[in-house]
């Protein structure tokens, strides 16, 4: 009995170690082999707006604006889908056959490939916003089809099922009694979402949200497909534009020397800027938690 006890624990203690060890390791060799890009570019990976390879001039602040901008607008996108989603699973149809293929049909969409993705937004969605940019031609919108808001739509459809999921899981855990309490007080059902499930599934409600964002934040393939790959801030949300991950799976093949660096500089950042949001996002979550 003690010497399942020692093993069971060892395991546990190994597996944490093996996480721990592997995520410093990660960013360690990042790190050294990004330092000649560091050492040459300085703050120029973070406020630079000229991408040069040939020149040695790596600006960074195109493919940071692209990234954030992108993510952003896909949770922005989704949140009213994967609220509404949820909140239709948890209370109004939580069993029964539409519910279950609706259920099935919210997984599903998190294990299609996103070259998938990719392609139905290049073939389907990209024709549909051009045909709109053509009509906004005389407001100066030039209908190229592709860009950050066509990314921004697939990022939308493909950070879906992480947030509804999650969202649909908590809403199911608030305690029968209070919304009972509630009902019996007279209060309407949308009354007590609003007031009661909402306020008390909030933590894990933001929990999907971050989980979506990180998410969205290093999705490659979809978004280097229907955001134009263009080296420069975005003007618009029609503009093509370029993201961390995007110029990083388009460049990295052919790249040498300080080029190859400098876009390994900009996968550290990436897991820099994953790795913050979700230990701030750890933190809310946490003090949400704290109030109830």
């Amino acid at each position: 009995m003690a010497f399942s006890r020692i093993v069971f624990s060892s395991s546990l203690w190994f597996s944490v170690g093996f996480v721990a060890i592997f995520i410093l390791a990660t960013l360690l060799s990042l790190f050294v082999f990004s330092l000649p890009a560091i050492l040459h570019n300085g703050w120029n990976i973070f406020v630079g707006r000229e991408w040069h390879p040939d020149a040695n001039i790596f600006g960074g602040l195109p493919f940071l604006v692209g990234t954030f901008l992108t993510a952003v607008l896909a949770i922005a996108i989704s949140l009213p889908f994967s609220m509404a989603l949820a909140i239709f699973l948890g209370e109004y149809q939580p069993e029964g056959v539409f519910s279950s293929v609706l259920k099935t049909a919210v997984k599903l969409l998190a294990g299609i490939p996103s070259v998938i993705y990719g392609m139905w937004g290049l073939f389907v969605l990209v024709p549909l916003i051009q045909k709109w940019q053509i009509s906004l031609v005389s407001f100066g919108v030039v209908p190229l089809g592709v860009g950050v808001l066509t990314a921004a739509l697939v990022l939308a459809v493909m950070i879906l099922p992480y947030s509804t999921s999650l969202a649909y899981e908590v809403i199911q855990l608030v305690p029968r009694d209070l919304k009972e309490a509630a009902l019996s007080l007279g209060s309407p059902h949308y009354k007590v979402i609003q007031k009661i499930i909402l306020p008390y599934a909030s933590s894990g409600i933001l929990a999907g949200q971050v989980l979506a964002f990180g998410r969205a934040l290093g999705e490659t393939m979809a978004v280097t497909m229907v955001i134009g790959n263009l080296n420069q801030i975005p003007t618009s949300l029609f503009a093509a534009g370029n993201t961390i991950a995007s110029v990083i799976a388009n460049e990295y093949a052919e790249s040498t020397g300080l080029h190859t660096t400098s876009l390994s500089e900009l996968g550290l950042l990436l897991l820099l800027f994953t790795i913050v949001f979700s230990f701030v996002g750890q933190k809310i979550i946490k003090a949400l938690s704290m109030e109830k």
